[in-house]
């Protein structure tokens, strides 16, 4: 499959990654199943496609995103035009609609959620082949470092999309210049922000025990910000460096050994070029893919690049 190029008239990281929902598919039908987390929670699981279907497309969004992000639908519409896929899009808690139980909500470095999730689709199916975006692509990279060898009892095969998997370089990146807006995006228009507000008021006790300071969480308006006083320690981390350090899957990327992609552009405004590994760093099993545009979960194309690119990388076994 020929590289990511990006149509002449959308230069630049920032219109590839703002402007790419523009060329998503139609909003996908699917079908809802609840499950009970090990801790006494539930997440959403979101269906799609034939329930014999031979291969199980599992993917894990990134941050506030969910099924009906622009990548979810485009990898949907490619999976059932290929034929052969059924597709399930589980949901980070507090990102399918309705609040959780618990205080926690989700993190970059949740591979633990990860875990139970896979295993319980392996359970259900033969074929589990795993992607994911962003914070989603992070996570899943941590896994699959994290369980070397024993991952492929799992999956088969896994991609990474635009993965932040350096938090440290990331938390550099995001929080400056042009780049504070996705912040703003985060934090405002997904109701980041106000969802952690809100655990705060139905989980008083736990919040002031963990020193997290509401005030602090309304006056935020950078993801480094938000990170520091809220994420991480809502998660244990402590503060954000905390956080980026030990939820980053950079460190572990040699001792993923199931098939993976690892695909990311290199104008990225998340994750900069120079935190990118070099050819030849990793092993034979990591596929390294950095097409020189796209943008963050971007890559803008009317015939749907990412996805076919990725679903043509997990179909190959």
């Amino acid at each position: 499959m020929a590289p990511y190029r990006a149509p002449w008239w959308l230069p630049g990281a920032h219109l590839q990654t703002m402007l790419a929902p523009l060329f998503a598919p139609p909003a996908v039908a699917y079908e809802r199943e609840r499950w009970d987390t090990p801790d006494g929670d539930f997440i959403d699981v979101d269906w799609v496609g034939p329930r014999d279907a031979p291969r199980l497309f599992v993917l894990f969004h990134g941050l506030e995103g969910g099924s009906q992000s622009h990548y979810a639908r485009a990898f949907v519409a490619q999976a059932m035009a290929d034929g052969g896929w059924r597709c399930a899009m589980p949901h980070f808690r507090g990102c399918s609609g309705a609040p959780n139980l618990k205080p926690r909500a989700y993190h970059a470095g949740d591979s633990a959620e990860i875990d139970w999730i896979l295993r319980r689709f392996a359970t259900g199916h033969p074929a589990v082949h795993a992607a994911g975006v962003s914070l989603g692509g992070n996570a899943l990279l941590k896994w699959l470092g994290e369980r070397g060898a024993a991952a492929g009892g799992v999956v088969r095969r896994a991609a990474a999309v635009s993965a932040p998997f350096d938090l440290t370089a990331f938390g550099g990146s995001i929080g400056q210049g042009f780049n504070r807006i996705y912040g703003w995006f985060f934090l405002y228009a997904t109701s980041l922000r106000q969802k952690m507000l809100d655990k705060a008021e139905r989980f008083p006790a736990e919040f002031a025990a963990l020193g997290i300071s509401t005030a602090r969480v309304q006056a935020a308006t950078t993801l480094p910000e938000f990170d520091d006083c809220a994420t991480a320690p809502l998660h244990g981390f402590g503060d954000k460096y905390n956080y980026w350090r030990l939820g980053s899957a950079a460190p572990l990327l040699p001792q993923i050994r199931v098939p993976t992609l690892l695909l990311n552009a290199r104008n990225d405004p998340f994750l900069p070029e120079t935190a990118l590994p070099a050819p030849g760093s990793m092993p034979a099993n990591l596929t390294l893919e950095f097409p020189a545009e796209g943008g963050h979960s971007g890559f803008p194309d009317s015939g749907q690049w990412l996805a076919r690119r990725v679903l043509e990388y997990l179909s190959a076994t």
